[in-house]
């Protein structure tokens, strides 16, 4: 008898545990699909539907993202949205995710008024984003400019040496694979790399003088990598005029004739739950119930920070800022 009443027990302690993870399972899923429903119903499934600005904004480090280019897409084909402002506070990222944006919002601007509102910084890649607009708005101490491209390595060599490691490579050519940071870098294979550089920077350059109509040496003067403020940037016609969400608002309603009280609404790319998966769902829902706080919390923390960029890089780095 001792023996069934352990097994009883047992077995209710088992169904109680079961009982639990079933429960679990069915909150989480419940989390999930109320967190796709509040997204979609905050945004409808193409986006608000009633007249509008759409805003999309342009925060830290650019990559190229499939989702951000469908979310631009999506505001070009709106019939809802009148206009996009693109508030950008950005210091750059990889070259290749500022083409991509400057792609996208040109597509934009092919349909409907695009304003790019500058915040505290739209720098390099962040500054190739603003001139895809049609009118660039920043604040008198804003930071932009930093018009360049680079290419960083670390030269490791020595160090390996100082400790006893030597690193052996069997390649196919003399520039396959550089640079390497176990070996020396050779002159050709900088020359290589400079010239990539170089490459890169003369779109770069070529786009800044072809939307902000500067001559083209002009544009090369400017561009040495520095930053500008606000102040100096209108000075030298890289941006157009000096204020926030007022100065947007006069643009399109002198230029456009667009309602200065009409609805600003924010856009954001589907995040979806292949994403960042429950805790997207749950993000959505925090934000949908007004906890944006929370929402926050959730998305950093399902994310991992950007360590490093691959790729040809247009960035600004304000090292001593850093440290």
């Amino acid at each position: 008898m001792s023996l069934d009443a352990d097994q009883l027990v047992d077995r209710r302690r088992l169904r109680r545990k079961l009982s639990f993870w079933r429960v679990a399972a069915f909150v989480l899923a419940v989390v999930a699909i109320l967190g796709v429903a509040a997204a979609s119903m905050q945004n409808g499934l193409f986006g608000p539907r009633s007249s509008h600005v759409a805003r999309v904004n342009l925060t830290g480090i650019i990559v190229e993202d499939r989702k951000v280019e469908q979310m631009f897409d999506k505001i070009a084909n709106s019939s809802a949205a009148k206009a996009l402002i693109v508030a950008i506070d950005s210091p750059g990222g990889t070259t290749a995710g500022a083409e991509s944006v400057f792609d996208a919002i040109r597509k934009v601007a092919a349909r409907k008024p695009v304003v790019a509102q500058i915040g505290t910084v739209a720098a390099s890649g962040g500054y190739a984003a603003a001139i895809a607009a049609d009118h660039i708005v920043a604040r008198r101490t804003s930071i932009t400019g930093s018009i360049g491209v680079l290419f960083q390595w670390a030269d490791v060599h020595r160090m390996l040496g100082d400790i006893g490691i030597d690193f052996e490579t069997i390649k196919s050519g003399p520039l396959k694979a550089e640079p390497n940071p176990f070996e020396p870098t050779s002159e050709d294979a900088k020359a290589a790399i400079r010239s990539l550089v170089m490459d890169s920077y003369d779109w770069f350059v070529g786009l800044v003088a072809d939307r902000r109509k500067l001559d083209p040496v002009e544009a090369r003067r400017i561009a040495d990598g520095r930053v500008y403020s606000g102040g100096q940037a209108l000075k030298l016609d890289l941006i157009d005029a000096i204020g926030g969400e007022d100065a947007v608002r006069d643009w399109l309603a002198t230029e456009y004739r667009i309602d200065r009280d009409l609805d600003i609404r924010e856009w954001k790319p589907e995040s979806g739950l292949s994403g960042i998966g429950i805790a997207g769902a749950a993000a959505s829902l925090a934000r949908g119930l007004g906890w944006d706080t929370l929402a926050l919390v959730i998305e950093r923390s399902a994310r991992s920070s950007v360590g490093s960029l691959d790729g040809l890089v247009s960035v600004w780095q304000p090292q001593d800022l850093e440290q």
